[in-house]
């Protein structure tokens, strides 16, 4: 029975190459596309899966309530992991890591290259899933100076050595390390990202703070043990950092791996449930709609091809076939159109992969050899071929034998009805998604255009090493002699995020039990003329503004706060001498850390050696030779810094950078949307075919009684022209509530203008026009005798 359904759907096929052409090129592609997001939603969902303990590792966190609004950070206190796991009888193990990663040189031999990492405790090994391929994880960060290293590190140092263990690699120029241990290449869908490893008591030693309770300089990973519930641990911990100091503001919880990458948005002190996990659900649903608007194409043409297969039915049926297995036929051609469909769409998927790879920045791979992959693919064809030959093998199957046969027209209202609800669901779709792709791109371009309070670009950013700092006045000055530089300052942060940050100070008119966030920040007196932030009022610091009591220069939201008039001379005081001082300036407020918030959080700055710092940041001529002006700061820094490589960083890129997830929404929607009206217009070109055939007979009287070829063409256009504008209608109240719901998100945000659905809906009409034109012309221009000649 299969084999004569296979023949059966061959003969369809092969008989109406055209229409067989377009229902399997349009299937290919939703296919395609589908698999494509499909690959990249199980990156997404199978994100830190290399990890056999995920559901029970967790990172603790705190929420600090402040005056306005609850701040959550992973930053916790020094002496908190071995705390806890010596008081909390369900935790099972901490692991304590210095914050983010720190690059570092490395030289071997006559190699020497910056890497990353973190200063770990040697119970990461235990908890996470690192597996060695060299060396011993109960021992190797033993010993103070020991180093593990991952694979492609080692190989960056050692080449094609496979035996690396008890090699010395040297470190910042100043100690040697011993290769202790290898590590397998870390999954790029792993949380934790790193190059090497060192001893967590390299980083305590040279850190004394890390020892006060009410500091938080640190990142604490917890595992609790089988069958212990969070929220009992939760509990535990709430006031956990309190019993050592009752005035501080943090309150613990544990935050789960499982959430660490999918749903890491909090918003007062709580998940809203948004992240990363937004953006899966929300190509997921694309993926399944740009399938169904191609299933939409199986029907339209299939049912507009209704009469040709009118006599087939009815001599079937005179034959003694029954509707069940004229419908299992139908449903059976369709399905071997899927499945030729899915063939197509896999070369399209191997064809397209590496360009969508550089899209999304991922390394994706179809996997044949997974069998989820696998039964992935033969689930979409099955889906795609029932969902697509559903309808039509129904109607087609419901035809009267002897209505048929007896040559009575047959009655095809209500199919054509569906038909042109069909069409208006393809093209509604495929107009919301440009609206939102032009909602997205608006957005992106409104924060990147923002005034951000500081000049972004031609701005150098380098971090400070080896001899940048203790001989900071002779480089400067070297740089400025280049003739490409305009500046150079120092800092002991990158501008763009939040630096260290307390709540503890205190002035005359602050109000009693007022909590107030404040970054501070170390500076050299050029900063502020390096970045071109400007002081409204009172001076900039010197040089000697760092002696008892300190001068400092405040923005002006922190003014605002210290009460009604002039902050010049007024006192802030801390808990220790070094934050406590005297306001002489005050500086324009400046965009940095939520780039999508309405007003920046208070900063305050300091004067401060130039050994303390750790940032360099170069001011370069605008509109000069960026290369001239790259190799005249490259030898100025091997002349004066000649132990460490020349390594930069723009500021402008890495704002740009902070956009990463936002630009791949854009284009992917951009992807999305085309896909869409390309699928969508596969089928109205058929349909047009299939009106211009049906109708050649009445083209041919109208020719003939006088009617021009552009009336003809119009006439042809009207009814799927009307279908677009139905579209439209209905699809700009859609996008208008999706793409507001999408905008509430953000702060800083655009309002929706009227022009985006007007230039979306003149798209969609262009193109449907564009598309039955042809096919109308066509129509309309062919010699009316031979259409006649019949009758």
């Amino acid at each position: 029975m299969i084999k004569n359904y296979i023949k059966t759907a061959y003969r369809s096929l092969t008989k109406n190459k055209t229409y067989s052409f377009l229902n399997i090129f349009g299937l290919a592609v939703g296919i395609a596309c589908a698999a494509l997001i499909f690959l990249w939603v199980e990156d997404e969902v199978h994100f830190d899966a290399v990890n056999i303990k995920k559901d029970r590792l967790y990172m603790a966190e705190e929420n600090q309530q402040y005056d306005t609004y609850v701040f959550t950070e992973s930053s916790t206190p020094g002496l908190m992991g071995p705390s806890m796991q010596a008081e909390l009888p369900g935790i099972a193990n901490t692991c304590r890591t210095s914050e983010g990663t720190e690059s570092l040189l490395f030289a071997q031999g006559d190699k020497s290259v910056f890497a990353s990492g973190k200063y770990v405790e040697a119970s990461i090994f235990s908890m996470f899933t690192l597996p060695f391929v060299q060396g011993n994880p109960a021992s190797a960060l033993s010993q103070l100076h020991s180093l593990v290293i991952t694979q492609k590190t080692a190989e960056k140092f050692f080449g094609t050595d496979k035996d690396v263990l008890g090699k010395t690699i040297r470190v910042d120029n100043k100690q040697d390390y011993v290769v202790t241990g290898v590590l397998k290449d870390i999954p790029a869908n792993s949380s934790m990202q790193f190059e090497w490893l060192m001893p967590f008591k390299i980083f305590w030693d040279r850190s004394p703070w890390l020892t006060s309770w009410g500091n938080q300089s640190l990142t604490t990973y917890v595992e609790l043990k089988p069958g212990i519930s969070p929220a009992t641990v939760n509990k535990q911990l709430y006031n956990y950092i309190q019993k050592r100091i009752p005035a501080a503001l943090g309150h613990v919880f544990l935050f789960s791996m499982n959430d660490w990458h999918l749903r890491d948005d909090f918003k007062d002190g709580k998940m809203t449930g948004g992240g990363q996990i937004e953006y899966v659900h929300l190509f997921t649903l694309i993926a399944w709609i740009i399938l169904f608007i191609a299933c939409i194409n199986f029907m339209n043409l299939s049912t507009a091809r209704s009469e040709k297969r009118a006599r087939e039915v009815g001599v079937r049926k005179v034959l003694g076939a029954g509707k069940n297995l004229l419908v299992l036929q139908f449903i059976g051609e369709a399905m071997f159109m899927a499945f030729i469909a899915t063939i197509v769409a896999v070369i399209i998927v191997i064809l397209t992969l590496p360009a969508f790879n550089m899209l999304v920045q991922k390394q994706l791979t179809l996997g044949f050899g997974n069998p989820t992959h696998i039964l992935g693919l033969l689930a979409i064809t099955v889906i795609c071929g029932l969902v697509a030959g559903s309808y039509p093998s129904f109607y087609l199957s419901s035809f009267n034998p002897v209505s048929v046969l007896k040559g009575v027209k047959l009655k095809t209202g209500g199919a054509a009805f569906i038909r042109q609800g069909l069409v208006v669901m393809q093209f509604g779709v495929s107009i919301v998604l440009i609206i939102s792709t032009v909602i997205v791109y608006q957005q992106i371009q409104h924060v990147k255009s923002r005034q951000l309070g500081f000049n972004k670009d031609n701005i150098i950013e380098m971090d400070l090493q080896g001899k940048m700092g203790t001989e900071y006045s002779v480089i400067k000055q070297d740089l400025l002699n280049t003739g490409t530089v305009t500046n150079v300052a120092l800092a002991d942060h990158v501008l763009l995020y939040g630096g260290n940050n307390t709540s503890n100070l205190t002035w005359d008119s602050k109000p009693a039990g007022s909590k107030v966030l404040i970054s501070q920040r170390y500076i050299t007196p050029e900063f502020m003329e390096t970045m071109g932030i400007k002081i409204l009022e009172g001076r900039n610091l010197t040089v000697a503004d760092t002696a008892r009591p300190i001068r400092m220069l405040i923005t002006q939201s922190l003014e605002k706060l210290m009460g009604k008039g002039s902050a010049i001379g007024k006192r802030i005081h801390g808990e220790q001498d070094t934050t406590s001082g005297v306001v002489v300036g005050v500086v324009n407020d400046y965009v940095y850390g939520n780039i999508y918030g309405r007003t920046p959080d208070p900063v305050m700055f300091y004067s401060a050696p130039p050994a303390n710092e750790t940032m360099m940041y170069i001011h370069i001529k605008p509109n000069g030779d960026l290369e001239k002006t790259l190799a005249a700061i490259q030898g100025v820094m091997k002349k004066d810094n000649p132990a460490y490589p020349f390594d930069y960083r723009f500021v402008d890129d890495q704002f740009n950078q902070m956009f990463s997830t936002e630009m791949l929404v854009s284009q992917l929607s951009r992807v999305f949307a085309t896909l869409a009206i390309i699928i969508s217009c596969l089928g109205l070109f058929g349909l047009a075919a299939y009106t211009a055939e049906r109708r050649t007979k009445e083209i041919g009287i109208r020719k003939v009684l006088g009617a021009s070829v552009s009336g003809l063409a119009s006439l042809l256009s009207r009814d799927f022209l009307r279908l677009v504008i139905i579209s439209c209608l209905a699809a700009f109240p859609t996008a208008y509530w999706l793409m507001t719901k999408w905008l509430k998100t953000y702060d800083y945000r655009i309002d929706i203008s009227w022009w985006v659905f007007a230039i979306a809906g003149l798209t969609a009409i262009v193109i449907a026009i564009a598309t039955v034109s042809f096919q109308s012309i066509k129509a309309a221009i062919a010699n009316p005798v031979k259409s006649l000649r019949s009758e």
